[in-house]
């Protein structure tokens, strides 16, 4: 087993300590009972309670995982359609133009974006509130959704698709009962993706929210401009939690799958 050199240690713990010692200072100082956020004065929970009693921030909160959960799921049902056709449709008029106008977000400025969806709601004449930040996040994740089920698609054994079509099943019904289960997990992880996407937004959503549908992140931007509060460091905490805990679920879950399939594998080969 090939040891670490002194150079690759010293990296690796300089780049740990860059990324993470700023989110332990910010949890540790989440506990600080002084209202001042650099002065510490004992350990106490009351931020946490504070911010579980203040309306604007459970409210920013409600409004965030609305919007989420629905453009999430608009983009992945309209980026599953675009990859589907990418990928399976073949050559055809305007594809060129097609698959430029689905990937152009990806390389798009979110200021540019934003600012021409906000141009593009008041020429429609749409009050901006909760529709036109699901619009607007629909529109920018659709291409994540897009990239992450195409290269799915691209290893995706057409036969088995084919095979549903000679058996009877019309189009939708091969995509619905063959295709669909098989790219499952490359679908899931479009919305998540996307979920992750509209949960994270400042930029897009600055320019399409109106005054009753503040999003968490501008909220937290409102308040951090006028200094950090505990109660900033107790939410960001909270995230933090929440982040942690779903990422140790998720490796837990697919550790336990692959043992599961392994398992599955020893046995088949015992029984042949």
């Amino acid at each position: 087993m090939k040891r670490l050199s002194t150079f690759n240690i010293t990296s690796l713990t300089l780049g740990f300590a860059f990324l993470y010692l700023p989110m332990l200072l910010l949890i540790i100082y989440s506990f600080n009972a002084s209202r001042l956020v650099t002065v510490w004065a004992g350990f106490s929970t009351q931020w946490y309670g504070e911010l579980l009693r203040d309306e604007a921030f459970l409210s920013a909160a409600w409004v965030t995982i609305k919007v989420a959960v629905m453009s999430s799921t608009v983009a992945t049902i309209l980026g599953t359609m675009a990859a589907y056709v990418l990928v399976n449709a073949g050559k055809f008029f305007g594809r060129t133009l097609f698959s430029g106008m689905i990937y152009a977000p990806l390389v798009m400025p979110e200021v540019i974006t934003g600012l021409s969806l906000l141009l593009l709601f008041i020429g429609l004449g749409l009050d901006r509130g909760i529709l036109t930040i699901v619009l607007a996040h629909t529109t920018f994740s659709m291409c994540f959704v897009s990239v992450v089920v195409s290269s799915r698609l691209v290893s995706f054994d057409r036969s088995l698709e084919e095979a549903a079509l000679d058996l009877g099943c019309n189009r939708f019904e091969a995509f619905r009962l063959v295709t669909l289960p098989i790219i499952a997990p490359a679908v899931i992880s479009g919305w998540l993706l996307a979920f992750t996407l509209s949960l994270d937004d400042l930029v897009i959503a600055s320019f399409v929210s109106g005054p009753s549908s503040t999003t968490l992140p501008i909220k937290i931007w409102s308040s951090v401009r006028l200094g950090v509060t505990p109660e900033i460091n107790a939410l960001s905490t909270l995230m933090i939690a929440i982040v942690t805990i779903g990422v140790i679920a998720a490796s837990l879950i697919s550790k336990r799958s692959a043992v599961r399939a392994q398992q599955d594998a020893q046995t088949a080969e015992r029984t042949a």
